[in-house]
This record gives structure tokens, sequence and C-alpha cells, in this order.
């Protein structure tokens, strides 16, 4: 039984020396500026999510995350448990607060009651035609050139130096509960985890979150990943990147945990950020997958993996 349950990614909290730079590299991987000042850039997606994405200014960092806790009984449930205080959020949407440290040092904020934003108007998602059950009749697709339609901050990947610590602290703490895990050597010696927000009966992101053992002992944050409209506009994003000169990591391809297809960038201080749609869902009664780490695990098609991607 968990003290509390988060139900979805808030925000991603990174440090850069240069936040034009950022605002420029964010602004064409499909992100809007919401404020900025001389110490932090707070920008949003299409959603209703008030801020997706903020940069501190100072040396390039990953610094935390934000989730959102389901109520704010359980905001000051969690107060009481750790000891902390319920905090007043002054960054944009408001709300309350407490703010957490994981076992490697991330800074963790729990939230309740920030003020949603209206949506971004975008297209309708694209109806495909496969070779059986057609469903696109008298339509074209005209797909415009641009950025991507970013929707939402959807997970985070974290290498984490102690997995069951992490697992602990994640699952125990926070309510978090493994979708599918990795193992290495016996199906006991578990390795990695994807987790999902557990809301019960209701469906789900297949991972908010996913940690893996750092193979060097050393916790650190792997990625941010960002939902996009569709595969369509996943590959409008892809164009425009890189006609923007912007660093490519990995992809397009399929993951296998979670099914999402992906596409992975650099942002101008290294931090790597991805674009994903299609990704599967699942509640508190999907079984449990438990496989073991065998150098397929990571895409069911993709270009071949560079050693650049594990940096």
């Amino acid at each position: 039984m968990s003290v509390i349950h988060v139900e979805d990614m808030a925000y991603v909290r990174y440090q850069a020396p240069d936040l034009d730079k950022m605002e420029a590299f964010l602004t064409d991987f499909g992100l809007q500026r919401v404020k900025r000042n001389d110490h932090a850039l707070y920008m949003r997606a299409c959603g209703t999510a008030p801020v997706v994405h903020i940069t501190e200014k100072g040396e390039s960092a990953n610094l935390g995350i934000g989730l959102r806790a389901r109520s704010e009984a359980d905001l000051f449930r969690l107060a009481e448990h750790t000891g902390l205080p319920v905090e007043s959020n002054t960054e944009p949407g408001g709300g309350k607060l407490v703010r957490l440290q994981d076992p490697d040092g991330l800074r963790v904020d729990v939230l309740h009651g920030q003020s949603p934003v209206e949506p971004v108007a975008v297209r309708d998602p694209i109806e495909v035609n496969p070779a059986v059950a057609r469903r696109r009749f008298g339509k074209v697709v005209r797909v415009p050139r641009g950025p991507s339609h970013v929707m939402r901050c959807g997970h985070v990947a974290l290498l984490v130096a102690d997995f069951r610590k992490s697992l602990a602290f994640y699952g125990d703490l926070l309510g978090l509960r493994p979708s599918d895990t990795y193992y290495a050597g016996s199906p006991e010696n578990t390795i990695a985890a994807f987790m999902h927000c557990s809301l019960g009966e209701t469906y789900t992101d297949h991972h908010t979150l996913a940690l893996i053992t750092a193979s060097d002992g050393v916790g650190r944050f792997d990625h941010s990943a960002f939902e996009v409209l569709d595969l369509d506009d996943l590959m409008r994003g892809n164009e425009h990147l890189a006609g923007k000169g912007h660093a490519h990591s990995w992809g397009i391809g399929r993951h296998v945990q979670g099914s999402q297809l992906f596409d992975y960038w650099r942002d101008p201080f290294g931090h790597k950020i991805e674009h994903w749609t299609d990704g599967d869902l699942v509640n508190d009664a999907t079984p449990v997958g438990n496989a073991a780490i065998s150098g397929d695990e990571l895409s069911q098609w993709a270009p071949a993996l560079q050693p650049e991607f594990f940096k």
C-alpha cells in the first residue's frame, strides 16, 4: 500500500547556461513560451498543462521532475509522512507542492491544484487506410511543414544507483506500479522497471517513469519524453528539427515495452529528449511482464543504435 498516488507527469526541470539557445530549440521541438525572466524559462505544450518544461539558468544539468498528486489530501498525507511542508507553488500554474529528493538526489515536486490553461488548437489525428479495415473515405492527407504539435510531457527515464531504493521511493511512497520489468540472470534479479500511475480500472500510459540500473553505479537522468499528435506529426517534427540543424540521437522506430513510436534528439546542452506517439495503455489489472535482458529490448524496429545514444 503506497502512501499516496500520483496521476501523471507535470513537467521536467533542467539547468542550462543559455536560455536563448534552449528556447530556440524547444520552439523547434514544438513547445511554446509561457514565461521567461533572467533566471528561468517556462515552456508549455498544446494541452492544458500550464508548464511542461522548465529551464533554470546555470551550468548544464538535469534538476528534477514534477508529478501531479491525485488529490489535495494526498499532498497533505505526503507532507505528514515525510515531515516536509506543503508550499505554495510560485511558478506558472500555481497550486501547492511538496518538494522531495529521490535516492539519487533528483528533485521531485509533487503538485496539486495547478490551474489549467486553454489548449492550443490542433488538427484532428489522421485516419489511416491499412490494407484491411479502411477508414478514410474520400479524404486526402496534407500535412504542412513545421514543428511537431507536442501535446504533453509523458514520461522520464532514470538511470539509478540502487534499483531497490528507487523502486521503493517511486512505488511505496508515490504509488507508481510496474507495467513491465527486466531481469539479468535469474528472474528474481530485477534491474529495470517501466512504471505506470496506479489509477485502478482507469487506463493510463504504460509508463510515466522508467527506472534502469546504472551500469556504472552512478544515478542520473537519461531522458524526458513528450507525446505528439500522431505519426505524421512525429515525422513532421523530425524533418523540422533536422532542417534547423539540431542533433539527432536515435529513431524513428517502435519500442518494445510500451510500443511507442519514438524519435530522440539532443538539446543544445546534450540533454536527451524524445518525441513519441501511439503508446500502450494499461491499468492495475494488466498483467505485469518480466523479460530477460537480451540486447533487443529497446526497439522492435529502428535504425541501428550508435554509442552516442548511451552518453
